[in-house]
């Protein structure tokens, strides 16, 4: 099983969710950090959710999960999102949406084992 230690940078250019990462089929990507980073000189909000499948009850359906829902980042501030490593199983989605376009910078740093 290789390792590999990978990043992921987005800037928000609108405010359209973005899919920033997506875990390839047979593997697990385990994210270190979520640095997220205003520079504008004006607060703005980011909202970060996985999508992938829920096992409820011995069945399986696809859901949207929210891990940051409107998260305040504060002008000129870099916030590190995660206290704890966050864990993407097979075919999981990371992703994100601003509330104003040209304000965000996200940078997230994982490790990959496939």
């Amino acid at each position: 099983m290789p390792n590999f230690y990978k990043n992921v940078k987005v800037d928000f250019s609108d405010t359209d969710e973005e899919t920033v990462l997506t875990t390839p089929v047979g593997s697990t990507n385990i994210i270190k950090s979520m640095l997220v980073t205003e520079d504008s000189n004006n607060a703005d909000t980011i909202t970060m959710t996985i999508t992938g499948t829920t096992n409820v009850g011995g069945s399986s359906s696809s859901s949207t999960v929210p891990i940051f829902k409107d998260k305040a980042i504060s002008a000129k501030a870099t916030v590190e999102l995660l206290t704890q490593p966050l864990v993407l199983q097979d075919s999981e989605v990371l992703k994100a949406q601003v509330a104003t376009a040209n304000r965000l910078h996200l940078v997230v740093s994982y490790l990959e084992i496939s």
